[in-house]
């Protein structure tokens, strides 16, 4: 039954699309597979698949917004394509928009088997080093992951391509949240690219610390249950500082190492300084999408020591990062809690909440 509900997706937006955008040039919705081209890096040969609603290399001037898709640690564009697809028709946004969705592959790791094109860029999988960290294609040190949605930001932001384009958002979940975290805080185009980018960090694991102080229980709102089900520790006497000096740095000797935190930096990070990297994370428009239901360990949760220094689930790390964001650096960002929601990017970007902050009104 699930199968067939999300099959019927496509085939509704299909029949209904037209209906709807007939002076615009229809979005490829159905089927998924032909909704594909390459994207060469550093003129090439390397490259990536993108899943797209619409070419990127033929002009349209009925698209005024873009939303670029980083997927989870399965690595499937194609369903996230699905999911993004989804949204766009429930905010009545597929005539305006183009839906931008790459493929990070990886036939590199013990649990990473994707089957490769010729010239496509093979990604590290697990560890510091990942796509998921902005870590270089392997056999490949001149080409980070975040140089990928370098050269895809570019390509929406051409004028002569996408005339009317008024905004980007890059939206990342799970493991791609992981990806639009650190990217939002080191790469180099933000500014640059003439047209308004905003990020959004759905359900990680984890997040990136800028100094070595963690959260503790005082760091999340008392009117959440943030805390995996089924445990309830005893009140302290007092209760501790929102952040302080994290407990066990001595036998969690790389909780504050890269991508926890900013020590021992690899791939594209490694490049910019702290000040850098603390400055960008702090000016950037960034919004949490955060499960209210995403209070179990499933679907690649990170159990790790560092990653459990950052809170016991997604949402207590992620509502305890914001506030740490914000009142130490600076920041302005933005925490939006998904009712009814937990570790599933379909249920995430299609609720009510999401729809805004991925199809923002022109």
């Amino acid at each position: 039954m699930r199968h067939h509900r999300r099959a019927l997706w496509p085939a509704l937006i299909a029949i209904l699309l037209p209906l709807s955008a007939a002076a615009a040039p229809a979005a490829c919705v159905t089927p998924v597979s032909a909704c594909t081209e390459w994207v060469t890096v550093k003129g090439g040969p390397a490259r990536a698949l993108v899943y797209r609603s619409h070419p990127l290399d033929t002009a349209n001037d009925a698209i005024t917004r873009a939303v670029v898709v980083i997927h989870g640690q399965s690595r499937d564009a194609d369903n996230y394509y699905r999911h993004a697809l989804a949204a766009a028709f429930l905010a009545n946004a597929l005539e305006n928009s183009i839906v931008v969705t790459p493929r990070i592959a990886s036939h590199e790791g013990r649990n990473c088997r994707d089957t490769l094109a010729a010239d496509e860029l093979n990604w590290v999988c697990e560890g510091p080093d990942s796509w998921r960290s902005g870590g270089a294609a392997a056999g490949r040190d001149d080409v980070t992951s975040f140089e990928l949605i370098d050269e895809i930001l570019r390509r929406i932001a051409r004028r002569e391509i996408f005339p009317s384009l008024k905004s980007i958002v890059l939206v990342g979940h799970s493991a791609g949240g992981q990806y639009v975290t650190r990217y939002v805080m080191a790469n180099r185009i933000h500014e640059g690219l003439g047209v308004a980018v905003t990020y959004v960090v759905a359900n990680p694991s984890s997040y990136t610390y800028p100094d070595s102080l963690r959260p503790t229980t005082s760091a999340l709102p008392a009117n959440v249950a943030a805390g995996a089900p089924g445990y309830t520790p005893g009140a302290p006497a007092r209760a501790p500082d929102p952040f302080v000096a994290f407990a066990d740095a001595e036998g969690c000797t790389n909780y504050d190492n890269w991508p926890y935190g900013l020590k021992r930096r690899t791939g594209f990070a490694a490049k910019i300084g702290n000040d850098d990297l603390k400055g960008q994370l702090a000016s950037r428009p960034v919004t949490y999408l955060l499960g209210e239901l995403d209070i179990l360990p499933l679907y690649g949760f990170d159990s790790s020591c560092a990653a459990m220094a950052q809170g016991p689930t997604r949402l207590a790390r992620g509502l305890a990062y914001a506030r740490y964001v914000n009142e130490k650096f600076g920041a302005k960002h933005k925490v939006v809690v998904v009712p009814a929601c937990g570790h599933n990017a379909r249920c995430m970007f299609g609720a009510e909440a999401a729809l805004p902050l991925l199809f923002p009104k022109d």
